[in-house]
């Protein structure tokens, strides 16, 4: 997402004690004997317990992806609305299209390939201190984000222009209407946050931690959420915001202040539509 909008549709780690060395084991299926209890992997320091081969991270990801869109393209054409000018209850259809697969893929490989918890397979935890993400969302938004397209707009002036950046999030929120207005801020300060998070900071960011350094899972996980969002004039305060929330997940072991930080983010650029 870029400045001054939230996110949309097309989107929390463990703290890692430097100089700690761990050891690395391959994911694998554990399988128990009939009527024994489910036997669970051994914990380890680094990130989530599940992390998915690369090939299983890249179908698992790409399968949900295609079926959501294909589900996305059938709501869109019964609609029969004009691309660009969807009204927001097909947008929060559009959503679950997208969001369904991917939580049903993530709930498949815990099952069979994690430990079968889905919560400590992604991270899933919140403690108080995970509030801090509200003012990290809120500072990105304001100042991080706008650091980052400061430089682009004086070397590329047509091309980061304010308003393109802001087209998107503004065309939504110009077509929710008294009650849309609570279906926009569902999907986009709630329902995109909570899923974004669980797909690339749990699932891909939490697996590739298991295979590659810190900084390369933070990096690839980055620019993987960043390229989902197809938007590339939003790219640069994309791909920064997604640094910062690779690092609320690197720095706490857990999804909760990068989920806090994401509804922040959101919820900011929404009202910064708003007002302007």
């Amino acid at each position: 997402m870029a400045t001054r909008r939230p996110s949309a549709p097309a989107a929390a780690a463990r703290l890692h004690r430097h100089g700690r060395r761990t050891l690395r084991t391959p994911s694998r299926r554990l399988t128990r004997p009939s009527g024994s209890a489910n036997v669970q992997p051994s914990s380890t320091s680094r990130g989530p317990e599940a992390r998915y081969p690369v090939p299983v991270l890249f179908l698992g990801w790409a399968g949900a992806f295609v079926v959501a869109n294909i589900f996305a393209a059938v709501i869109f054409g019964a609609s029969g609305a004009a691309s660009g000018e969807e009204p927001i209850w097909v947008i929060g259809l559009v959503a679950l299209s997208l969001w369904v697969p991917l939580i049903m893929v993530l709930v498949t490989l815990s099952t069979r390939l994690g430990t079968g918890n889905f919560a400590r397979d992604y991270a899933v935890s919140f403690k108080p201190i995970d509030l801090v993400g509200v003012p990290i969302g809120i500072a990105s938004q304001l100042v991080l984000v706008n650091l980052v397209y400061l430089p682009l707009r004086e070397w590329f002036p047509g091309t980061f222009d304010v308003d393109k950046v802001e087209d998107r999030a503004r065309g939504l929120f110009d077509r929710a209407d008294g009650a849309w207005i609570i279906v926009l801020v569902l999907v986009v300060v709630v329902g995109a946050p909570i899923v974004e998070e669980l797909v690339y900071r749990g699932f891909i960011h939490g697996s590739l931690r298991g295979r590659f350094s810190d900084g390369v899972a933070l990096v690839a996980a980055a620019v993987w959420f960043t390229l989902i969002h197809f938007t590339p004039v939003e790219f640069p305060g994309l791909f920064a915001f997604a640094i910062v929330l690779g690092l609320c997940f690197q720095g706490t072991g857990r999804l909760g202040m990068a989920i806090a930080a994401h509804m922040a983010f959101n919820a900011t650029g929404l009202l910064l539509v708003a007002g302007s």
